[in-house]
């Protein structure tokens, strides 16, 4: 089967063979859905056309006609008044319809994805997980402890974020009042025993990459998925990538990312602040992978 995500920042596809559960074909690609989503209250036709421009590119690798197709949005399409006439014309042009789901049910989809990613690299978590999943327009909290999950989105996104304070210091000044609500389902949900931090998406796959001298052609999730990263690790990067000359910066962390990936750091630094933390484990599945084992498990 074929799941992709279509976030805020970024298009995901994922081939899965169901049997095998082999990852047959993986694609990203950053489209900036919810670029002046914040002014305009709508998709661009910009945005639009990067979107199908990348679909049509995946489907240059895979044959679309020949598998299942689940397809979901997420944030930036909750919000904009013109969602659904966006989708029309995607699918008018590729064949590919979205379904928008709601938070919680990216987030649940999200945890399913991370718990299976902790299975296989033999991670215990006897006290259970949070995990930080920081998106174009949306920010997912998770707590897990077995069953017992407790989980809320929160419209607080990368893209959105680096539009509203156009330098970091704006930014670090607006954040406190910004994550009030976050700090609020912290301090409610959390249980006694302070569980370990699992973190997902661009922002820590982009720092640990960074760590280990991977940039964006070059990253391969394997090589950090399990890694550990601190705060001082993300110091470290935010200065290494403001230190850059532009062309630097797209060659490490992609074309037109570099005010996403900073205003990333800062948000994950205040997060792990909330969560009293301050080291992760990075996880490169999501949202894509999450979709792909609900597919994979509904077929059988």
């Amino acid at each position: 089967m074929i799941a992709i995500d279509l976030g805020s920042n970024t298009l995901r596809v994922l081939q899965v063979d169901c049997k095998s559960r082999e990852f047959l074909y993986e694609y990203q690609k950053i489209v900036r859905t919810a670029d002046n989503l914040i002014h305009t209250g709508v998709i661009s036709s910009q945005a639009k056309e990067r979107i199908i421009e990348a679909i049509n590119e995946a489907a240059s690798h895979i044959d679309f006609t020949k598998d299942k197709i689940k397809a979901v949005t997420t944030e930036a399409m909750r919000k904009a008044k013109n969602s659904l006439e966006i989708i029309e014309e995607i699918n008018d042009k590729t064949g590919v319809r979205f379904e928008i789901i709601d938070g919680d049910t990216e987030a649940r989809l999200t945890i399913s994805a991370v718990i299976n990613r902790l299975r296989a690299l033999g991670i215990v978590t006897k006290n259970g997980f949070a995990m930080i999943d920081i998106g174009g327009a949306s920010t997912e909290i998770a707590f897990v402890y077995g069953d017992d999950i407790v989980a809320q989105s929160f419209s607080l996104g990368i893209v959105t974020l680096a539009e509203a304070y156009p330098t970091l210091d704006m930014l670090k000044s607006a954040l406190p009042s910004r994550l009030e609500p976050i700090s609020d389902f912290i301090a409610n949900a959390a249980k006694e025993k302070s569980p370990i931090v699992v973190a997902t998406a661009g922002t820590p796959t982009t720092i640990a990459a960074m760590k280990i001298g991977l940039d964006f052609e070059t990253y391969e999730a394997h090589k950090i998925n399990g890694m550990k990263l601190d705060l001082a690790d993300m110091d470290e990067q935010l200065k290494r990538l403001l230190d850059m000359s532009e062309d630097m910066r797209q060659v490490a962390v992609g074309t037109g990312r570099s005010d996403l990936i900073a205003t990333g750091i800062v948000l994950f630094k205040a997060l792990l602040g909330l969560l009293g933390k301050d080291e992760c484990i990075v996880v490169d599945d999501g949202l894509r992978e999450g979709v792909a084992l609900e597919g994979c498990n509904n077929s059988f």
